[in-house]
């Protein structure tokens, strides 16, 4: 998100608070792309659900939360439409693979085909085996990723969902937050030593 861009969904904020009816549309379209390269990037990793839900199907779960909580709440900011995004994204995420891949889930009790890694000679490599995404003990541990951003102090994630989920420049979020750039830095590192611990240092990548 370019800082045109911010300065665009800000106006278009303005515009929704003020009663224009045709602002919430204008703020979807100009999210939707942001929001669907943030979906496929995760269902990479959420290869038992990927089988299941395509990007599409989970956008269009995530629109509709969002336009349902922008006609209930007061979004004021960039800030604030960044952060009620990424939330919604984020628990649509951790519904399918609480769903899919739970103990319960429909896809633990289906195989889904996944490459074997080899080396040179064409042995497959298990150390590699057991890194894959497609380990279901690695699709929880997105769930309980996902659930510890939740849990963040609300400093530190809203970094987070600048940054992370939202893609921003360090600059630009800073900008967002309305702090100075070494402020933000403090809070990322902050953020992310908070989720090491809690991983043991091997959080998803």
């Amino acid at each position: 998100m370019s800082e045109t861009g911010t300065t665009q969904l800000q106006r278009c904020l303005d515009r929704l608070r003020s009663g224009d009816s045709g602002a919430e549309d204008e703020l979807i379209r100009h999210s939707e792309e942001r929001l669907k390269a943030l979906t496929r990037r995760m269902l990479r990793d959420y290869a038992r659900v990927g089988r299941w839900e395509d990007t599409d199907d989970v956008w269009q779960q995530a629109v509709l939360r969002l336009v349902k909580a922008l006609r209930a709440i007061d979004v004021r900011t960039v800030a604030d439409y960044a952060r009620l995004a990424s939330w919604h994204i984020r628990h649509v995420l951790i519904d399918l693979a609480r769903h899919y891949c739970g103990k319960e889930g429909l896809g633990t009790h289906h195989a889904t085909p996944v490459a074997q890694p080899t080396d040179q000679s064409g042995n497959v490599q298990p150390e590699a085996v057991a890194h894959s995404s497609d380990a279901p003990e690695r699709n929880i541990s997105w769930a309980e990723w996902h659930e510890q951003i939740d849990r963040l102090p609300d400093e530190e994630r809203a970094v987070v969902d600048l940054l992370w989920y939202q893609g921003m420049r360090q600059e630009e979020a800073a900008s967002t937050l309305n702090v100075s750039l070494s402020t933000l830095q403090r809070r990322w590192q902050a953020a992310r030593i908070r989720l090491a611990r809690i991983f043991d240092g091997e959080p998803p990548s």
